[in-house]
């Protein structure tokens, strides 16, 4: 990271977002605008919870963090639709894994696992919007 460079622990969800919103079909569209208000406000939280992590501090986003994870990775549930998930058992499995052990260093103060928790559900998130975008253009003619 840069001097002066907020720190981001989604990544690559908020630039598969940003880089997707607008290429979705017209049905798709309202549900990637809600993907991509999910993950900006994820990870946003979270760079505010690292805070209060790294200074063992309590803090209303420590409390909130798990809601907004919850409703990032339903809103990409939504987008990329039952038929895409139940293809990928896996990906259910990495989300939810990677969500109990970021609410779990959260509870702890755990500033490491906090991390390395997130880099799997970033990349999980990631990789379905991706998947879920790649599916779109190979289908419309």
């Amino acid at each position: 990271m840069h001097a002066g460079q907020q720190p981001t622990f989604l990544p690559l969800t908020v630039s598969a977002t940003r880089s997707r919103t607008l290429a979705g079909p017209p049905p798709t569209q309202g549900k990637a605008d809600v993907v991509q208000r999910c993950a900006e406000k994820a990870d946003a939280t979270a760079v505010a919870c690292w805070a209060a992590l790294l200074g063992g501090c309590q803090s209303p986003e420590r409390k909130a963090l798990p809601t907004q994870l919850r409703a990032l990775s339903e809103a990409t549930s939504v987008l990329v639709g039952t038929r895409w998930c139940a293809h990928r058992p896996g990906y259910r499995r990495k989300v939810t894994e990677a969500q109990l052990r970021i609410d779990d260093a959260v509870r702890d103060g755990d500033g490491a696992e906090f991390a390395e928790a997130f880099v799997g559900f970033d990349q999980a998130i990631a990789t379905a919007v991706v998947s879920a975008q790649a599916e779109w253009e190979t289908a419309t003619p």
